[in-house]
Formats: C-alpha cells, sequence, structure tokens
C-alpha cells in the first residue's frame, strides 16, 4: 500500500542559510543511530545531478530487490534549484528534488542509500540523516569523498574499514569496498547501527567501487 506524502514530517523549505543551519542543529536530536531494519526485501539508492548550468536540481530514486539487487523502480523528478550550494547544507539544495520522487513509490522501501554524508557531517546531520528523519526509514550516508574528519590508513582488502572520528568521536568508517580503489566514507543516516551500516553497504557492493543501488540512481541522475 502506497504511504501519503501528508503522514512524512516536514517543513518549510524557503530558508536562508542561517536559518537552515538552525534547524539542522534542531532536527539532529532526532537522529538514532542504533539497531536496523529487521528484514530488508527493498533497498533504495538515492543521488542527485544538475542540469542548465546548475539552475535545475535532478533526483533519482532507485529501488532495488535485496539481496539479489534487482532493479525494479526508477523514479525521477526535476525542480528549478532553490537553494543555493553551501558547503554542509546541501540536503535543503537537494531534497526538495529528492522527496516527490519517493511520492510516486509504490511504498517506501525498507532501507535507503544517499550519495552523500550522513552523521560525518559538521552539525551531524548531513542528507542521509534528514532523509531519513523526514520519511522515518532507515538510511545510510555513503560519501565519496571526506568532508571532515581524521582516520588511520585501511587496509586494501574487500570490507576492510577503519573509524572515521571527529572531535574525539567516531562520526563513521572509511571502508574499502574494492581492492585497489579509494575507499568510501559510510556514517549513519538514521534508524541503523554503524556496524549494520557497513554490513549493509558491503551487501549491496558487487564488483563495482559504488553499491548497486547508488550506481542504478546515479546512471538516471547523470543522464540528460
Amino acid at each position: 500500500m502506497r504511504r501519503e506524502p501528508p503522514m512524512w514530517k516536514t517543513h518549510n523549505w524557503d530558508l536562508t542559510p542561517a536559518e537552515a543551519v538552525a534547524l539542522q542543529r534542531k532536527l539532529s536530536a532526532q537522529v538514532w543511530r542504533r539497531g536496523g531494519p529487521e528484514r530488508v526485501s527493498r533497498v533504495a539508492g538515492v543521488d542527485v545531478g544538475f542540469e542548465q548550468d546548475g539552475a535545475i536540481t535532478k533526483a533519482a530514486v532507485a529501488i532495488l530487490t535485496f539481496p539479489h539487487l534487482q532493479i525494479v523502480d526508477v523514479q525521477v523528478n526535476r525542480i528549478r534549484t532553490c537553494f543555493p550550494y553551501v558547503p554542509g547544507l546541501l540536503s535543503f539544495r537537494e531534497l526538495p528534488a529528492v522527496l516527490p520522487a519517493f511520492e510516486r513509490l509504490e511504498r517506501l522501501p525498507d532501507l535507503i542509500l544517499c550519495d552523500g554524508q550522513g552523521y560525518a557531517h559538521p552539525r551531524r546531520f548531513g542528507m542521509a540523516c534528514h532523509l531519513g528523519v523526514l520519511l522515518d526509514v532507515p538510511t545510510i550516508g555513503v560519501g565519496k569523498t571526506r568532508l571532515l574528519g581524521q582516520h588511520a590508513p585501511v587496509p586494501d582488502r574487500r570490507g576492510a574499514s577503519s573509524p572515521l572520528r571527529h572531535d574525539g568521536r567516531k562520526i563513521g568508517a572509511v571502508l574499502c569496498t574494492r581492492a585497489g580503489v579509494r575507499p568510501l566514507y559510510i556514517s549513519v543516516g538514521h534508524r541503523i547501527s554503524l556496524a549494520r551500516a557497513l554490513e549493509f553497504v558491503m551487501a549491496c557492493t558487487t564488483r563495482f567501487r559504488l553499491p548497486e543501488p547508488i550506481r542504478a540512481a546515479h546512471r538516471e541522475a547523470s543522464t540528460h
């Protein structure tokens, strides 16, 4: 059964950067970094691209079966870009395009992998946290680059990881998904522990660096 948008949490998106920062600090208290989904049969990948020199935001949500990772649904949504590019506030630029794509799904997935940061964020509220709190779905941040924090070298071995720390706190992990390639920066989004997040990212990764749900979403978001 389709879950209607009014059941989701929402807020005003017409904000200044200063107001967005204040909202991040407020909503970060709602992030739950424990547990994980009891049963996963559908996993989503989320990625966002831009067209017309950034004037148009293009969001893609790909739904794959789990654990077989077969694509069963893809939704793409375009809107006029409504928030400036500000490091640390990308969710306010991207989620207004992402959420309508989720509205078109027959039902929400059991788990969401976001191309971006989660808890590994200056205010512990990256895109994966923001999306997870609004939809109340377990989410994982899968960053291709480091936003902040320090870590020890990661062994060049599939599945090896090293803690990512900032201000003396563990905020995520650096994960080798394939030998010979750059690692990924994994952090909790919402309603999942870091250990479970690492397990699911590896379960969704085959012979490429990126997990299959994100690869599928990226193909759609980057195609003009």
